[in-house]
């Protein structure tokens, strides 16, 4: 074994903690790396230290033995928990492996019989961890999927809510949709979801949030739609940076089959972020002369950005000429082809804003509704989604238990 086995000591009596130490110090491959006296002490300790192994009487004043290992196994789950106790009986054998201790020694124990329990908790528990890293490394990712505007006002949310409210109708099918418009983002109030957490939270935690450090900020939908909203002031978007946004969209990814990100219709550093991490970016434009100028300068800034052209999707939104301009000379002057077209329908789409429900659920029969589940089946056909979640989590999630 080429680097020490870290341990922490945890006993109330002081002069046991020092023999236990003392003990180490005839093996090499074991060392002493913090002592801790109480139970709170411990699971303290063991968050700053992150030992392999944790040495744990069962008998402490307060938060006893027992107590503390159920918590280090949930806050500190790398860490080995090995129970001292002078009882020897089955009872405390089983209350001990019950609460997540990966060993036991009974009191007093010699320099031999502590190495070779460290040894044999910390080779098990190291080999849990890498058949868990072998695991999530063959796990199929979960797809991003960035819907933009080069202008504001061209329905992208409307958008975005509806097209992962669709999605997540879907069995089998986890969906994260993400508000990146960081200053002026609406998600939540479409869909009319109190969001006691936003983005700018997570700026809080650290650069490389994990699942365990996400999981708290994602408001809830359905037991198949998590949000992430944008933060609640203007101000507060200072904070979150391209690199953050980068890594939340990188987590996400592992947790969830598919990753919708809601951006500004700006080339911000967040939403570039967004954009380099999409598989697809669905890129909606209008009929509108000023919407047209806006979606043909944004195509040439993504090409320059070097995505590919099978990586932008062009949809057209609110598809109903009124102006005089058809979609075949929009189409024309883009030199792309659009992949869907959404229908006007300002009635039903103007009840579903102000009543935060999306119309997919509210008026499934409209043909706006038939339209976006249409898109949903382009931009992520059902059967490769269903395939990538029973890989990523065979059991099945409850559909809008809301």
């Amino acid at each position: 074994m080429s680097d020490k086995i870290r341990a922490l000591i945890v006993d109330d009596v002081a002069a046991t903690r020092e023999n236990i130490k003392k003990l180490m110090e005839f093996h090499p491959e074991i060392e002493a790396v913090g002592q801790a006296g109480t139970g709170e002490e411990a699971i303290a300790l063991a968050k700053a230290l992150r030992p392999d192994v944790i040495l744990m009487d069962i008998n402490m004043p307060g938060m006893d033995g027992i107590e503390a290992t159920e918590r280090l196994s949930l806050e500190v789950p790398d860490a080995a928990v090995i129970i001292m106790s002078v009882q020897g009986e089955q009872e405390y054998l089983r209350r001990a492996m019950m609460a997540g201790a990966k060993n036991y020694l009974t009191k007093p124990f010699t320099g031999d019989e502590l190495i070779h329990a460290a040894k044999d908790a910390y080779n098990r528990e190291r080999k849990v961890r890498e058949a868990l890293r072998a695991k999530t490394a063959d796990k199929k990712q979960g797809k991003i999927i960035c819907i933009f505007s080069g202008k504001g006002g061209a329905g992208k949310t409307t958008l975005a809510v509806n097209l992962a409210v669709a999605l997540a109708g879907r069995p089998l099918t986890k969906v994260a949709l993400v508000d990146a418009d960081i200053q002026f983002g609406d998600v939540s109030l479409a869909l009319n979801v109190p969001a006691r957490s936003t983005l700018a939270d997570v700026v809080a935690e650290k650069e490389n949030p994990d699942d365990e450090v996400l999981s708290p900020y994602m408001a809830i939908y359905s037991d198949q739609l998590h949000i992430l909203a944008a933060p609640a002031r203007p101000e507060q978007a200072e904070s979150i940076t391209g690199k953050l946004v980068g890594a939340v969209l990188k987590q996400l990814r592992q947790s969830y089959d598919l990753v919708l990100v809601d951006t500004a219709s700006a080339f911000n550093e967040a939403t570039i972020a967004a954009l380099d991490a999409a598989d697809s970016v669905l890129l909606v434009a209008g009929l509108e002369l000023p919407a047209v100028k806006n979606t043909k300068l944004a195509l040439e800034i993504m090409q320059s950005l070097g995505y590919d052209d099978e990586k932008i999707m062009l949809v057209l939104n609110r598809a109903t000429p009124e102006g005089g301009i058809e979609a075949g000379e929009v189409e024309t002057t883009l030199k792309r082809r659009f992949v869907a077209a959404i229908p006007t329908d300002a009635r039903t789409v103007a009840s579903s804003i102000n009543q935060g429900l999306p119309f997919v659920l509210s008026h499934p029969a409209t043909a706006v509704a038939r339209q976006m589940q249409s898109l949903a089946g382009l931009v992520a056909p059902p059967e490769m989604v269903a395939a990538e979640a029973e890989t990523k989590n065979p059991r099945r999630f409850k559909l809008f238990g809301r």
